[in-house]
């Protein structure tokens, strides 16, 4: 059982939607991983320093496939996913 409560923003949600069948089931295959540790070395998690910076907070990305990351934040115990898309998302 994860010790995290999972959210998702309505833009994270907007961007899912665009993606190609086989990108969603990428990210079906990482949620799983995901949901189990954020952290997990396979996610390669990592901070993205131009975001955190306008967000005043950690603004953390994982990857999913080459060029498809989510972005997330943690607020206590809750991991908030932000967006989903090409490295065109780490931009403020």
């Amino acid at each position: 059982m994860s010790r995290y409560r999972y959210k998702a923003a309505p833009k994270f949600w907007r961007n899912y939607a665009k993606l190609t069948p086989r990108q969603r089931q990428s990210v079906v295959t990482a949620w799983k991983i995901f949901h189990e540790d954020p952290f997990d070395p396979r996610l390669r998690t990592h901070k993205i320093q131009r975001l955190s910076a306008a967000a005043k907070r950690t603004v953390y990305a994982v990857e999913i496939e080459a060029d498809l990351r989510a972005v997330f934040i943690l607020d206590g115990e809750t991991v908030m996913t932000l967006d989903i898309g090409s490295h065109a998302i780490y931009k403020p």
